[in-house]
């Protein structure tokens, strides 16, 4: 399997540089895997393919303000961290620009609360640093950084809570489970009186998730791992909708990438914590999703991978030839699809 199999062009001015005014008014493309049919309607007409007893699981993962610009203290070089795991309270894993400026031992001012010291490089060119500061260090960060937008999207979000979930609650990606941008509280509550159930997992989404993939043989990469977390409560939500014939619903490709990582052989899904690295290609059998509810992603990318391992390669690329057809926006403030 070659990554150039995942390629397709996409039209510039398909790339969605700000959110839809409403979130549940974005486009929704329907895709059946039965019957390998096509619908267009509105995000907010999803309510109509779900079930009573059907589950629904979003991550409720937040993005923090994760870009911290930097200098030296002594020359004044200018220093980008973008942190990407925290490894214990002060230690973190990030991206550094420019790589030659950040030598271990190098101590980095971001502003007067909050400086940076390099501690190691890794094998893969991250490096571990160790955040300085008083106080309580959400409030410094928030202060300090800026969320990270991806590099596709050049305007600046006149609302930084566009690019967060309605339901975002705990500190920690770098990037959003945007599937889950589509979604309004009232939507939200319109599925969970019909009789949906709705389940919280958490994957705080690094930026591994989005690298691109730089091998051409697919089986060579290797995805970053990412923090997951599973409580009982969504365990058994989810279990017992498995036993009642109900179906699982993943919002996005994070949501999806946690539960197959908890789920065992015979579709149980069990409570707990831990890093998933899975990679899921064409050839995967899913032990947990019978649905996915996704955005429309970049070629050659690893949730485009996912989505072709959910369908078929084919069948994917004619989904999206189909949107770039109909004038879909593509990529993270984009539109949405639902494979059924």
């Amino acid at each position: 399997m070659k990554t150039s199999d995942f390629y397709y062009e996409l039209p510039a001015e398909l790339i969605a540089q700000s959110p839809a005014e409403v979130r549940s008014a974005s486009r929704l493309l329907v895709y059946n895997r039965k019957t390998k049919t096509i619908e267009d309607k509105v995000f907010s007409d999803i309510i109509e393919y779900l079930d009573p007893g059907d589950v629904l699981v979003r991550n409720t993962t937040r993005v923090i303000p994760a870009r911290l610009y930097a200098h030296r203290p002594d020359t004044g070089g200018a220093m980008e961290f973008l942190l990407l795991k925290r490894l214990d309270e002060r230690r973190w894993e990030c991206l550094v620009k420019p790589g030659r400026r950040a030598r271990v031992g190098r101590s980095f001012k971001i502003n007067d609360e909050l400086s940076a010291t390099v501690l190691e490089v890794l094998d893969d060119g991250n490096r571990v640093i160790r955040l300085d500061y008083d106080g309580i260090f959400e409030e410094v960060l928030d202060r300090a950084g800026e969320v990270p937008l991806p590099p596709y999207i050049t305007e600046r979000v006149a609302d930084k809570e566009r690019y967060q979930t309605v339901y975002a609650h705990e500190n920690g990606s770098a990037a959003a489970p945007t599937a889950g941008l589509h979604f309004t509280a009232e939507l939200l509550e319109r599925i969970n009186k019909k009789g949906v159930e709705i389940a919280d997992v958490l994957l705080h989404v690094g930026l591994g998730t989005f690298r691109p993939v730089s091998v051409e043989n697919v089986e060579e990469h290797r995805m970053h791992s990412e923090y997951y977390e599973c409580s009982e409560e969504a365990a058994e939500k989810i279990n017992n909708a498995r036993k009642n014939g109900g179906r699982i619903i993943a919002v996005g490709t994070t949501s999806c990438r946690t539960l197959e990582s908890i789920t065992d052989e015979s579709g149980v899904v069990h409570a707990g914590k831990g890093n998933t690295d899975i990679f899921i290609t064409p050839g995967y059998r899913f032990k947990a999703v019978d649905a996915l509810i996704t955005n429309f992603h970049l070629p050659e990318s690893t949730r485009l991978m996912l989505i072709s391992a959910f369908s078929s390669r084919d069948e994917v690329m004619r989904v999206y030839e189909h949107a770039i057809e109909e004038r879909y926006r593509f990529f993270s403030f984009g539109d949405a699809s639902f494979f059924i």
